[in-house]
């Protein structure tokens, strides 16, 4: 290294001696942070100065390197190495505990220390006492003597020989032996008892003064690990417990200080491998229950040997840390004893089950490795599903399958006879109905009893036709209206009823063994609290199946609630799920989280989207759009003066305040953007005052011209109320659907559409985004955002679905530079941890800081 001009240079001292560093700084450079107290005029000055440092060994090479124009720093101190170096040439150095200093000074050397003392300039001096109030300074003398030492125990190490403790497992006594090792010959090792008695030339390898090194190298281990303060004859006796802490951590601390520890060459080649399984009795049947309780078990293995029930039992009744097992020694440290001691709760065989699929069990808030038994890894060979599954079509089916379908069926039939359930999660449009009926008729034979489906109100007439159309010799009845009755049903009857009908009479539904349940457009069951969803999980059926495009619209514990109706217990209890998954996922996208629940969903949940390319080849193209328009002069004026208002309000709330102080922010914006009449509640006028309505009128009109037939979706009904009075004062056919009406009117509708007798339907979100097979429809226009995509989707495959012939072209209405714009990317963004794990709603916009709220729906005109 050669040292740059005006290089300065100080001392930093150390304990030992021989880790103290050179300090050079005034040179521009270094990485290392030094205080300094420098003099300044009759005063000092306390500074910080970035230094590079040096250890002991290149220190003595740079100074002895320098040059005549260095500084007087770097010359002093290349003047006090010099002598140090005497000092170890003529042998004064000795032993001061575990490392060397230079020593005993005679008078001549103790005159040239205050020499070199008194030459060191101030700058040499600067480094002050660390630990004291008032700033106090090393003595030169302190300063020279320190690097003098440190000369002396870097030199005076010896590593011709190194001291060896190796380690003796008798059947009944441990014992620590002390060997020697010399460098020269790194297989020579003597046990030091016999060292004397070796011939002189094997005692010449291990170098000079060899005792001594020994006896030092004896006193640093004896400071790290007291048992060696014992040795006598060469021997140690050690106890359990200092085998046990000379395991933990004793033989690193010994390393450390130089001594190597030996160990019986097969101890740590077979350490045991502790892994979490279950017992299942021998007699298990062939379904599983799902809520069954199996014991819990530790399996350990030694090197590829697994033990016995009784051998594990020794090792956690062990009282020693070392147990003879099969003729060798097994490690049991204490973590190991822990586990194997403590009492542990049965886990239910969904649990187990879930264990399996990703390898892994929680034990106490630990994630433990997973040993499957036999026959949950057989199980779980059946449960994996591959698409060239397949079952004849069942007898009685009017239609012809498609082979997704045929392996849907296959799926289907498989999760009900293994009594684990499973959610069907096709894309809307894909026929989850007529493979449920195709089920039906294929359980038929098994005569395990009725089926139940569980629907919206305004999909009973839909499956009622369904079930005439696709299999008419099966009886069916709605349990619905005022004289509903269950009496005299058939052991193949399917019984329809909706949601509504559960809360009220889940009693008389309780009342029969079904063989079958499916809960149809299964997401209204989300939220696990609530009472329909309580209801539902107290009916009992064979076989339970979920039917959903969204399983997970806004957020991961829907997901939960719909697999614990479908397979209790599969995901844990609700808290549990928060923790090892919702949490680590919404809140930090914890990538290993994600994979972990994958893998436990993804067997019980099939899903096929129209994208796939084996799924619906025969499927149109679908082109979607989004037109971005800008905000009319009245639009602007009104969405910046609420942008104002609300964030005033909002900045003074929080908790639940805040959150509802959100979202009447963001519907406000959203009403704004749509039409200023729809945010100030007028009937009109409504030319000329909106973006999305000039441009709307725009796409319709040519729509319209080539005879296309078109779907408009607006979550909001007053909107849509709007542009059905706008497309009335043109004389434009149109007809709206809401949630207000009747099921009888809402079918006549569809019809109408259908046979092209009404070219423009306008729908609210909510109601028309499920239960309608609008195929007539080539064009859909979304006038407005939903905040969540999958219910966007839904909507778009009323029309975009099996019985589709034509392209269909999808177009979003977006307003430039506002909350629409910007939430519009974020959601793209969103689409990942659906497509992922098998959603995300408007909850996540009422989290954000002031200020991600602020950048949000700021105007960016």
């Amino acid at each position: 290294m050669e040292l740059a001009p005006g290089t300065q240079a100080l001392f930093v001292p150390s304990d030992p001696p021989r880790d103290g560093v050179l300090a050079l700084w005034g040179h521009g450079g270094g990485d290392t942070p030094i205080d300094l107290v420098l003099p300044r005029e009759q005063a000092f000055r306390r500074t910080q100065v970035d230094a590079s440092v040096l250890p002991v060994a290149d220190a003595v090479r740079v100074l002895l390197a320098a040059g005549e124009h260095a500084s007087a720093t770097i010359t002093a101190w290349a003047e006090v190495v010099a002598a140090g170096l005497s000092l170890v040439a003529r042998g004064r150095v000795e032993p001061d505990g575990a490392s060397w200093r230079a020593g005993p000074l005679e008078v001549d050397d103790a005159l040239r220390l205050t020499e070199l003392a008194e030459a060191l300039p101030p700058e040499a001096l600067a480094l002050p006492l660390s630990g004291l109030k008032r700033v106090r300074l090393h003595s030169p003398e302190s300063l020279v003597r320190a690097l003098w030492d440190a000369i002396a125990d870097l030199l005076a190490e010896d590593t011709a020989v190194r001291l060896v403790l190796r380690v003796d497992l008798a059947e009944e006594r441990f014992a620590g032996v002390l060997a020697v090792r010399s460098a020269a010959d790194s297989g020579l090792v003597l046990d030091v008892a016999e060292f004397g008695d070796a011939p002189e030339v094997v005692r010449s390898l291990f170098g000079e003064h060899v005792q001594v090194r020994l006896a030092l190298a004896l006193r640093r281990g004896a400071e790290v690990w007291p048992p060696l303060a014992r040795v006598a004859g060469g021997v140690v006796e050690l106890t359990d417990d200092e085998v046990a802490e000379l395991l933990r951590g004793g033989s690193s601390r010994l390393g450390a200080a130089g001594i190597e520890v030996l160990w019986p060459k097969d101890l740590f080649e077979g350490l045991p491998r502790v892994r979490a399984s279950v017992r299942v009795p021998s007699e298990s049947p062939p379904q599983l229950t799902l809520t069954r309780l199996l014991d819990f078990r530790w399996q350990v293995s030694v090197g590829e040997e697994e033990l016995t029930d009784a051998e594990v039992t020794a090792l956690a009744e062990a009282k020693r840390p070392l147990v003879r097992l099969r003729g060798r020694w097994v490690r049991a440290d204490s973590l190991l004893l822990a586990k194997l001691r403590a009492r542990r709760s049965p886990v239910t065989e969904a649990a187990a089950l879930a264990a399996a699929l990703t390898g892994e069990l929680e034990v106490d808030g630990e994630r433990e490795e997973f040993m499957t038994p036999s026959v949950i890894t057989g199980l779980l060979a059946r449960l994996r599903y591959t698409p060239d599954e397949v079952v004849v079509p069942p007898e009685g089916l009017h239609a012809t399958l498609r082979p997704y379908q045929l392996s849907g069926l296959a799926w289907l039939s498989k999760m009900a006879a293994l009594g684990v359930g499973g959610c069907l999660a096709d894309d809307m449009g894909l026929g989850k109905t007529i493979q449920l009926i195709a089920l039906h008729l294929h359980r038929r034979a098994w005569r395990e009893g009725p089926t139940l489906v569980l629907c919206p109100a305004s999909l009973l007439g839909n499956w009622e036709r369904e079930f005439a159309r696709f299999a008419p010799s099966v009886p069916v009845r709605r349990f619905h209206g005022g004289r509903r009755s269950l009496d005299g049903l058939a052991e193949d009857e399917v019984v329809l009823a909706t949601y509504g009908v559960l809360l009220r009479d889940r009693e008389t539904l309780e009342t029969v063994e079904w063989g079958l349940i499916a809960a149809d457009e299964a997401q209204q069951v989300k939220n696990a609290a609530s009472k329909t969803a309580r209801e539902l999980r107290k009916l009992y059926g064979v076989a339970r199946i979920a039917l959903t495009g969204t399983p997970m619209e806004n957020r991961l514990t829907e997901l939960w609630s719909i697999l614990n109706w479908t397979t209790p217990g599969l995901l844990g209890s609700p808290e549990e799920f928060r923790r090892r998954f919702a949490r680590p996922i919404e809140r930090h996208a914890d990538e290993a989280a994600t994979d972990r629940l994958a893998a436990v969903v993804r067997p019980f949940l099939l899903r096929r989207k129209k994208t796939d390319p084996d799924i619906a080849p025969e499927l149109p193209a679908k082109t979607e759009t989004d037109r971005f328009v800008p905000l009319t002069r009245e639009q602007v004026t009104l969405y910046e003066a609420v942008v104002r208002e609300n964030l005033a309000a909002i900045r003074g709330t929080e908790g639940i305040q805040r959150k509802a102080q959100v979202l009447k922010l963001l519907t406000e914006l959203k009403q704004i953007c749509n039409h200023p009449a729809q945010y100030l509640k007028e009937p009109g006028p409504l030319d000329g005052r909106s973006g999305k309505l000039a441009a709307f009128e725009e796409l319709l009109e040519v729509m319209l011209d080539a005879g296309e037939s078109v779907l408009v979706f607006s979550q909001y009904v007053g909107m849509c109320r709007l542009l059905e009075t706008w497309l009335a004062e043109r004389g434009l056919p149109a007809q709206l659907l809401s949630g207000s009406v009747p099921l009888g009117e809402r079918d006549r509708m569809v019809q109408r559409f259908q046979a092209g007798e009404s070219p423009v339907f306008l729908l609210s979100l909510k109601a028309g985004g499920v239960g309608l097979n609008l195929t007539r429809a080539t064009q859909v226009i979304h006038y407005d955002r939903w905040w969540n995509p999958a219910v966007e989707d839904q909507a778009t495959d009323r029309a975009y679905r099996i019985g589709q012939d034509r392209p269909v072209q999808v177009h979003r209405l977006i307003t430039e530079g506002t909350v629409e714009e910007r939430i519009g990317t974020l959601l793209t963004r969103k689409r990942t941890l659906a497509n992922t794990i098998i959603g995300t709603g408007e909850h996540w916009l009422t989290n954000l800081t002031d200020e991600d709220l602020t950048t949000l729906i700021t105007l960016n005109l």
